[in-house]
């Protein structure tokens, strides 16, 4: 009986995966005819398009491999654009006993999107199309082990369903309102990301803000197979001297959950002013921001209170943060470097108890010239602290709350995020070839504070649930080292691939929940993707 169902689960996978081919195949396809009727009058373009090239100063950014965007494709006059993903994922988790703590899974997502680019307004209607294959069934161990890796999360999250479709994003954007044409209003549902607000011409600007700065609060959480859209309004001021933005709304479901399509009873206020600061040798940004968080959803609080107390507390969350970064590169003739800091305080109400709490990020890297500079080498350090709760009992809750990141950008092996946190860490990137980018780095991590909890997740993504999880250290704060080493390789200009290795030394925090792993239990993680965008 056990082996039909998953004959009959495995069918219906094989078809849906086939599914999202034919559909793809008969996109493009669909498309062809119109790409090749364009060709005669392009060719005549081509000596006007290469002059206007050669006058681009548009950046390419030093370590991530150069692609470009694909042919806009067209049906009728629409603009129709996509993507495919395909990732095979491996986990081997801090051994647990008579669970499953090694698996592998896989995953596909196909993004389809048509739009129009107007004068005074545009529009897009995306849907997406997430298919999970082979998840663990057995990986959720009692507390305070838990879920056993991403894969139980996905399974916990969705039980034995394995494919959706999703209502990613459609909304429409009034341009030139009020007959300024740095103005702009977005209404309906679409993704957003803090940080991301303006796009610097510096090309070690605009990785660092991308990679080190955005995603930090709120975030679209697009490692995950389904990720997060936001059901808001967006307004944007933007000019030469600064940006100004604001975005109202509430998120959506997914994230882990395959069923992505309703809104939770989550709202957010968020508020930012960027302004450059540039020099000839020194390029640099600053941003304000402030964002108020409302969860009234009721579920069942994450923190270091007794079981008993948090099922006591059924009052609502609210809690404003205000905080800000600076980001800035300097050239000189030994090469260029470059300065990071982020931070945020927030106070406010976390359920019944007094809201307040902390964080601060510093880092500083070097590009050298020179021979180094052949191969893009890009060596950098950092220092991340956010407070933790060290009292249950005292009617306070100092514990820093991530709000709706996406994690994976600050912990590529995301077993830790940004909550009651204290990192050490070094990186370093290299370029060796045009197509080719990598990075290693190692992070030393420990509890801010031994009282309270080793915290994991990416904030809501479902009614019931609270989007965070914590074990309790039981006294200890060494969480231990990460080392990880990433490859992204632009096999076309549409076409990427990127290979994945993480492996954790774990500290005392992991020996005393996972104790069959010894003084220092481990973990790793494994993942091969390929994108393909059209």
């Amino acid at each position: 009986m056990k082996r039909n169902s998953i004959t009959h689960r495995t069918q219906r996978v094989i078809r849906f995966c086939a599914l999202i081919i034919i559909t793809t195949l008969a996109c493009l396809n669909a498309t062809a005819q119109t790409l090749r009727s364009q060709t005669s009058a392009q060719a005549d373009e081509k000596p006007k398009a290469k002059k206007f090239a050669e006058k681009s100063d548009a950046p390419s950014t030093p370590q991530t491999p150069a692609t470009q965007a694909p042919k806009q494709l067209k049906i009728g006059n629409l603009n129709f654009n996509g993507s495919l993903r395909l990732r095979v994922e491996n986990y081997g988790w801090f051994e647990t006993p008579g669970y499953v703590d090694h698996y592998t899974f896989g995953a596909a997502v196909l993004r389809l999107s048509l739009g129009q680019q107007k004068e005074k307004y545009d529009w897009q209607v995306e849907g997406e199309f997430p298919v999970l294959i082979n998840l663990p069934e057995k990986a959720i161990a009692p507390a305070p082990q838990g879920q056993l890796g991403i894969g139980a999360n996905y399974f916990a999250a969705n039980g034995k369903q394995d494919a959706s479709a999703i209502l990613k994003q459609a909304y429409v954007r009034a341009k030139n309102l009020f007959g300024d044409k740095a103005n702009s209003l977005r209404i309906g549902r679409f993704e957003f990301i803090d940080g991301m607000e303006t796009n610097p011409s510096d090309a070690t600007l605009a990785t660092l803000k991308r990679e080190q700065i955005a995603y930090r609060l709120l975030g679209n959480f697009g490692f995950s197979h389904v990720g997060r859209s936001f059901d808001a309004v967006q307004f944007v001021h933007n000019t030469k001297s600064g940006n100004f933005t604001f975005v109202m709304g509430r998120p959506t479901e997914g994230v882990f959950q395959l069923r992505g399509m309703k809104e939770l009873d989550v709202d957010i206020w968020y508020g930012a002013y960027t302004k450059p600061v540039t020099s000839k040798k020194m390029a640099s940004e600053f941003r304000l921001l402030a964002l108020h968080y409302h969860d009234g959803r009721g579920a069942l609080k994450t923190d270091n209170r007794t079981l008993a107390l948090r099922r006591a507390d059924s009052e609502n969350i609210r809690l404003t943060t205000i905080g800000g970064n600076y980001v800035g590169a300097l050239k000189t003739s030994r090469g260029t470097v470059d300065f990071l800091a982020w931070g945020a305080g927030q106070f406010g109400s976390w359920g019944n108890l007094d809201h307040r709490a902390g964080a601060i990020t510093l880092e500083g890297g070097f590009q050298p010239a020179g021979e180094l500079a052949k191969v893009k080498t890009w060596i950098r350090g950092g220092y991340s602290y956010t407070t933790g709760d060290d009292n249950a009992a005292d009617g306070r809750h100092t514990t820093f709350f991530q709000v709706l990141p996406t994690p994976r950008w600050y912990a590529r092996f995301p077993f830790y995020n940004m909550m009651n946190n204290e990192d050490v860490y070094a990186q370093v990137r290299l370029k060796p070839h045009a197509r080719l980018a990598l990075r290693g780095e190692v992070h030393s991590l420990l509890l801010s504070n031994k009282n309270d909890l080793w915290y994991a997740g990416g904030g809501a993504f479902q009614e019931g649930s609270f989007g965070y999880t914590g074990r309790g250290g039981s006294g200890h704060r060494s969480l231990g080292t990460l080392f990880d080493l990433s490859a992204d390789i632009t096999v076309t200009p549409t076409t990427t691939l990127t290979f994945y290795g993480a492996g954790v030394r774990g500290g005392d925090v992991e020996s005393a929940i996972y104790p069959a792993g010894g003084a220092n239990p481990t973990a790793r993680f494994f993942y091969a993707e390929m994108t393909k965008r059209f």
